[in-house]
């Protein structure tokens, strides 16, 4: 904890010293020159680095955190020998073996066996167990942005699940006398959009000596590394997924998600972002969303951020520097992520703003695993490859605004 308050308070000096190169500019009543703007980008490089590190220490910070009380539980049911072991807790114990060693732990073959049912096996994929899945999707959840603020939803299979939409709201009520009831609305109705989670896979490599060792168990190391790897590929596809195959992402226009009458693109340039813009896109969102809504921007876009000022002369980008308190950007937070758009150019999405309880995401328990025990035995490492089906798409677009270049 003290390493990241040193971290944002170094990345707030830098921030500072940034600022400063702007005010000079400014009070000389000129532009910036060569010379600035690359003292500018050299100061905001900084910013960045110490902005991915201050993310990864949080996120290691989190997983040792889950790590730390799946080890304790699991001390605690080893210590307490009148525990009769319940099928889950043998399913458990045969996941950990399975991870270890490639074997099934003879207990738990008949529930193992049942396990499996109706499940494509072939290839030596095997499901794991629900709590693992569960834990996995935790550690994901500190891991990707949307995650974190997203509305999400845990089903036992690869099933659809409707996400029920208001199309259209209902017309305006009739003012009347007392034992009159006004007439009858047509205006309202209902859509419905599926949610269907879709597979992906993900490899990853762990030492035969680490796996060995007991320092921690095999399924935690598993379910690290592929949080890591999972969290990559969800993230790109909350964020630009085209919805066939796949999520569909908040910066895809579609009517099926956010449709481009949520772009806002006023008082912004063809290139870049506005403080008047910023104000239209947080604007367009009605009250009840504003007070939930949060920023997505990628650094570059931050960067250009960092440059604006309020009618007062104030800096509208806050950078926090307590620990679990995220910057802000006229009042609401502001996450960053390597895969919001960055192309600065006409028409093209470059930020949102909006309330991302209102993205939701299905997620499918019956995740795979396959062990690679001989594949990697020059390097004395085992491989494994994690299939996992997950699905995304926002369902209420009123609570969302894209900002957009003019």
């Amino acid at each position: 904890m003290k390493r990241i308050l040193e971290l944002k308070q170094k990345r707030a000096a830098k921030i500072a010293e940034a600022r400063s190169i702007l005010d000079v500019v400014e009070a000389e009543k000129r532009e910036l020159t060569s010379e600035d703007n690359a003292k500018y980008d050299t100061i905001m490089a900084d910013v960045d680095n110490i902005t991915k590190t201050i993310e990864a220490e949080e996120r290691q910070l989190e997983l040792e955190r889950s790590l730390a009380e799946a080890t304790a539980e699991e001390v605690e049911e080893r210590g307490n020998s009148e525990v009769v072991e319940s099928s889950m807790e043998i399913l458990e114990a045969a996941a950990r073996s399975y991870l270890l060693t490639g074997e099934i732990d003879q207990r738990a073959e008949a529930e193992w066996r049942a396990l499996q049912a109706g499940s494509d096996t072939q290839g030596g994929y095997l499901v794991m167990p629900e709590q693992f899945v569960e834990r996995l999707i935790k550690a994901v959840d500190d891991a990707v942005i949307i995650r974190q603020m997203a509305t999400t939803f845990q089903i036992p299979k690869a099933a659809s699940l409707g996400a029920p939409a208001l199309d259209n709201d209902p017309a305006d009520a009739d003012w009347t006398t007392e034992l009159a009831t006004g007439s009858e609305d047509s205006t309202m109705s209902f859509g419905k959009r599926n949610l269907h989670p879709h597979p992906f896979a993900k490899r990853i490599k762990l030492s035969n000596t680490f796996l060995r060792s007991g320092m921690m168990n095999p399924e935690n190391l598993v379910m690290a590394r592929l949080a890591y790897k999972f969290g990559i590929t969800e993230e790109k596809g909350f964020m630009t997924g085209t919805g066939d195959g796949q999520p569909l992402g908040i910066f895809t226009a579609s009517a099926q998600g956010i449709s481009t009458s949520r772009d806002v693109s006023t008082d912004n340039t063809t290139t870049s972002i506005t403080f008047d813009g910023l104000i239209n896109n947080l604007y367009s969102l009605k009250v009840q969303h504003q007070a939930n809504a949060s920023w997505i921007f990628h650094r570059d876009a931050v960067k250009q951020i960092a440059k604006l000022k309020d009618g007062e002369g104030q800096y509208i980008w806050r950078p926090s520097v307590v620990e679990g308190r995220p910057d802000t950007i006229l009042g609401r937070p502001l996450m960053q992520s390597e895969y919001a758009p960055n192309t600065f150019t006409t028409g093209l999405y470059v930020g949102c703003v909006g309330d991302f309880s209102n993205y939701w995401i299905a997620d499918a328990l019956d995740m795979q695993v396959k062990r690679l025990g001989e594949l990697y035995a020059e390097t004395d490492q085992t491989g494994f490859i994690g299939r996992k089906e997950s699905d995304g798409m926002p369902v209420l677009e009123e609570a969302f605004s894209r900002v957009t270049l003019a």
